[in-house]
């Protein structure tokens, strides 16, 4: 889809549920190009079966992992579960790997190294064009019978999600593309077919602000966020934000030191938790800062924004009790 200001496709970015697939035959309706899965099995239920479901319940759209974690699963389970989905929706797919943020962190592990998630990378590409491929030492390679599997080499393009120079060193080296958080500081790199951009909030109807009940339910998410971020990577940072020692106080106080991690990232860009409420009120007017919040008029100078900075494809991510709602508004502002 596109705009009259903009060539960068609008796609949708969700968590596997149960209401995964109507949510993407929603967005199929409205015009949306892709629909990419978030993989967290901590918080969320597995990207493959969500994948599945939502091919089989559409019939044009693409889909994506936004973005699978490598050390979640073995490179031929990875292999084989995309020849799955290219079964079911030959030609629909793109697969983005990260090292790991929620997915990892909920498990009380950092991301990975860059070295290892482009080993896997390349590990994968090789076993989806029909190589022998050497995995932990031994020779892997996908002996799928004809009736089983779609025939070697399967096209599916492997993009990586870069965070820093490092990450996207590594893309640049090992990506088809790239799935990133913010516009690049350089141009993409020319040989990449999908540039897709991260872009979590809501748009704001006439006369809400930010205390607006709908605004903070849907657009809260990605605000709280910030602090589950700053707690992995700076911890000592977070009593500096608004409401953040409070904050610290109510985790310490839920959870033992060896299990706070479990508790930070409760509701993950999905919705506010008991203990966070109190930071959207300490935020107050920041909570339309967070993420892509704003009107109209604002999402189509950002869809432009992004175009010119070289992305191809915006991954809007909605949040909240309306999904369903928030498909529509943001459709709907991005044609203007």
């Amino acid at each position: 889809m596109t705009t009259a200001t903009t060539t960068a496709a609008i796609s949708i970015a969700l968590p596997p549920s149960k209401d995964f697939p109507a949510h993407v035959r929603q967005a199929e309706q409205l015009g949306y190009s892709r629909a990419w899965a978030f993989d967290s099995p901590a918080l969320y239920t597995d990207i493959w079966i969500a994948l599945a479901r939502a091919a089989d319940a559409t019939d044009t759209i693409g889909l994506g992992t936004g973005v699978a974690i490598p050390s979640l699963r073995h490179v031929m389970v990875t292999a084989s579960a995309i020849a799955a989905i290219e079964e079911l929706a030959p030609g629909r797919l793109a697969v983005a790997l990260g090292t790991g943020f929620t997915a990892r962190n909920t498990m009380a592990k950092r991301g990975m190294r860059w070295a290892d998630l482009e080993l896997y990378a390349n590990q994968l590409r090789g076993l989806l064009h029909g190589d022998v491929v050497e995995v932990d030492g031994g020779a892997c390679q996908m002996i799928h019978s004809s009736h089983l599997a779609p025939a070697r080499p399967i096209s599916v393009p492997v993009l990586l999600a870069p965070m820093g120079p490092k990450g996207m060193e590594a893309a640049r080296r090992s990506g088809d593309g790239a799935v990133l958080v913010g516009l690049p500081a350089e141009p993409p790199e020319p040989s990449w077919g999908i540039c897709a951009l991260l872009a979590s909030g809501t748009v704001l109807r006439p006369g809400e602000d930010h205390t607006s009940e709908r605004v903070r339910d849907a657009g809260g998410p990605i605000f709280v966020t910030s602090y589950h971020g700053v707690w992995e990577w700076a911890p000592a940072a977070v009593a500096g934000m608004p409401g953040g020692t409070e904050w610290l106080a109510r985790l310490e106080a839920d959870r033992s030191e060896g299990e706070r991690h479990l508790a930070v990232h409760e509701g993950h860009f999905v919705n506010v938790t008991e203990r966070d409420k109190p930071l959207l009120d300490a935020g107050g007017p920041a909570i339309l800062d967070a993420g892509w919040t704003g009107t109209p008029e604002r999402i189509r100078e950002r869809l432009a924004e992004a175009s010119a900075a070289g992305i191809t494809e915006v991954l809007f991510t909605p949040a909240g009790a309306d999904i369903s709602g928030e498909i529509a508004a943001f459709a709907e502002a991005a044609n203007g």
